[in-house]
């Protein structure tokens, strides 16, 4: 049996949540996909699932900059707290800035995928393509 990929998209712009799914649907993926529209949304919908006991995302795809609270902030909140510290997070944002990806690193991101996200863009694939591989390993 195929394993639904339970993602957690963290992202603002509809435009980015819309070509995230369509990059997903194109690379044949069965997922179940819920989006959060800032670092506290992010954060209140793991709490409640964390509380509920149901299943956490198998990764997070995090936007840097949003309103309220930013990717950088929500990953130090989310490595605090022992249940969520290793779940896997992919960056997905439009700075290619050296130092964005080293406080990225240093909050132990898994891949960083820098927008626009296009199928055609060597980068973006292969970022995406690490994700699935990730997954893969689990299931």
């Amino acid at each position: 049996m195929l394993k639904v990929i339970q993602i957690l998209l963290v992202e603002d712009d509809n435009l980015d949540v819309i070509d995230v799914g369509r990059t997903l649907d194109k690379m044949a993926i069965l997922y179940k996909m819920d989006v959060a529209r800032n670092g506290e949304d992010a954060l209140r919908l793991l709490s409640e699932k964390t509380d509920a006991g149901t299943e956490l995302p198998d990764f997070i795809i995090l936007d840097i900059n949003m309103p309220k609270m930013n990717g950088f902030e929500f990953l130090e909140a989310l490595r605090r707290r022992e249940e969520w510290k290793d779940l896997r997070v992919f960056v997905l944002t439009t700075s290619g800035e050296k130092e964005d990806r080293l406080a990225a690193k240093d909050l132990g991101v898994a891949g960083y995928i820098v927008k626009p996200l296009k199928l055609n863009n060597p980068v973006s694939n292969d970022a995406f393509n690490l994700m699935i591989d990730l997954m893969n390993m689990r299931g």
